[in-house]
């Protein structure tokens, strides 16, 4: 039975590299890249906020509630923030944040975490 172990083990672990004195990534041939590939590019950095109104929030045309919906963002969800500019007040934040990464749209600052600094509208 000893043996029947000790050879399954053995032979488990040829197939890994271990036997072999080097490490399972080491062991196994590295696939050539493709030449027709190019680099992913890296995603953009930038301000980024966190939804933290219960029952979501609600992303508009214009910095003001009184302007279209477009689109609720549920609570907790993280967005791209492009920059921020003064509008409408809501309940005490008179501040507004423009949506990033290519959305359109803008929320109010008050149901929004931000997560790194946000820059001015210029």
């Amino acid at each position: 039975m000893r043996k029947m172990v000790a050879a399954g083990a053995i032979a488990a672990l040829s197939g890994t590299g271990i036997l072999l004195g080097g490490s399972a990534a080491s062991a196994a041939p590295k696939p050539a890249p493709a030449a027709h590939q190019a680099p992913a590019p890296a995603p953009a950095a930038g301000p980024t906020g966190k939804v933290v109104a219960n029952g979501g929030l609600w992303v508009h045309q214009s910095a003001t509630t009184t302007s279209k919906r477009l689109t609720l963002l549920p609570n907790g969800t993280v967005t791209a923030l492009q920059c921020k500019k003064a509008s409408q007040n809501v309940d005490g934040n008179k501040l507004w944040y423009k949506l990033g990464a290519g959305k359109s749209g803008w929320v109010a600052a008050r149901y929004v975490k931000n997560l790194a600094p946000v820059p001015y509208c210029k």
